[in-house]
Order: C-alpha cells, then structure tokens, then sequence
C-alpha cells in the first residue's frame, strides 16, 4: 500500500486549501468548505518519517481526499 512521509502530507493539504490552524504538540490543519463544513487534519511535527499505513487512510478520510486525489495533487508541484 502506498503511502506518503509528513512533509508531502503538508504539501499536498497546502494544495488542497488546507490552512495551518495550530500548532503544539502536533499542527492542525483546516479548512472550511463552501456548504459550511469544517475540516480538521491533525499532523505529527515529524517530516521525512514515512506514515504509518492506518493513520495515513485515516487522515485521508479527515482531509475528504481519496488515495488518487492525494497523489495527483502530491504530483502537481
């Protein structure tokens, strides 16, 4: 299973609209969308350490992104 290190999460929530909300003991990132919805992301401080397979699917899910949506936009840059 594919998955990304921490620097290339940040990229990819960057070029998806995400913000950095807060940051302590991990950032959070969010974003609101147009129907008025809040999304929250909560990401380690780590950068080059891989992520590990469950918690990158989970933090997917939280940034509304699919697996091809997050590598087509890792891609973009």
């Amino acid at each position: 299973m594919p998955t990304a290190t921490y620097q290339e999460f940040r990229v990819v929530l960057q070029r998806a609209g995400f913000r950095l909300v807060r940051t302590k003991k991990h950032e959070t990132w969010g974003k609101t969308l147009p129907i008025g919805d809040v999304l929250r992301v909560r990401l380690s401080h780590q950068t080059a350490r891989d992520i590990p397979t469950p918690l990158f699917h989970q933090m997917l899910r939280q940034a509304r992104l699919s697996q091809n949506e997050f590598f087509a936009l890792l891609r973009e840059g």
